[in-house]
């Protein structure tokens, strides 16, 4: 008959050392088992190792087991239980995962494989929620943050628009004049202002540039004269649209 007892007290001993403050023994009416045999319990968290103590722990497990005569030939008697945070129903997920590898595992040494497999998945499992609240947390800062649009209007930032505004305007209304009003002698030449105030660029513009000017007209533009007429109300309005 096989003496199973030495190669079980090895086993102890090695996971007191490996383990050292997250293993210790416990008494058979703590461990949720129905046995009168010796009882253990090692607590998990999802954390690595070398992870800093000052971290809060957002889960605690507690693996509980004990030797049946024929261990480990026979599966150990396991329990899993909640010391913070974990629900039920992920009790029960992690319960049959363990019963399953340990069955796996028959005729070697499996505490520490056993061990080993539940802070994998306990990292898995909550590693998952961490991440979607770290992302719930960056979508809730994105929607808090409000971005401001352009720059803030002083006296002198508006000034500055207006000038460029007005240098815009007199481009545009240069590429709007006739060529023969751009090409005509230097002598004949009338500026911009003096052919738009001219009231020649009506609805047929048909009429001379000036007065006594013998530059005609080349096409028809239709234009109002309000079309030009720009206040500083008006342009601040603009430029505030824009900003």
């Amino acid at each position: 008959m096989t003496d199973y007892a030495p190669d079980q007290e090895m086993e102890i001993e090695a996971l007191e050392a490996i383990l050292m403050d997250e293993f210790k023994e416990i008494h058979s009416s703590e461990s949720g088992l129905n046995t009168s045999n010796r009882c253990f319990q090692i607590t998990l968290s999802p954390q690595d190792d070398d992870a800093d103590d000052s971290t809060a722990t957002p889960v605690l497990l507690a693996l509980i087991f004990s030797h049946t005569e024929k261990y480990p030939d026979e599966p150990p008697l396991l329990n899993v239980k909640s010391l913070k945070g974990i629900q039920v129903s992920d009790l029960r997920v992690l319960k049959e995962k363990l019963d399953q590898e340990a069955s796996e595992n028959l005729g070697m040494a499996m505490v520490y494989t056993l061990f080993t497999s539940a802070k994998e998945w306990l990292s898995e499992r909550f590693a998952e929620d961490a991440d979607t609240e770290n992302f719930d947390d960056e979508e809730t800062a994105k929607d808090e943050v409000i971005i401001p649009h352009g720059e803030p209007v002083t006296v002198d930032t508006f000034l500055a628009w207006r000038e460029r505004f007005e240098a815009e305007l007199a481009l545009e209304r240069a590429k709007l004049m006739p060529e023969s009003a751009l090409s005509a002698p230097k002598e004949k030449k009338i500026s911009g202002r003096q052919w738009f105030e001219s009231g020649r660029a009506s609805a047929k513009g048909a009429a001379a540039v000036a007065e006594g000017s013998d530059v005609e007209v080349e096409e028809d533009i239709d234009f109002d004269d309000e079309d030009f007429e720009d206040d500083e109300d008006d342009m601040l309005e603009h430029y505030l649209h824009h900003a």
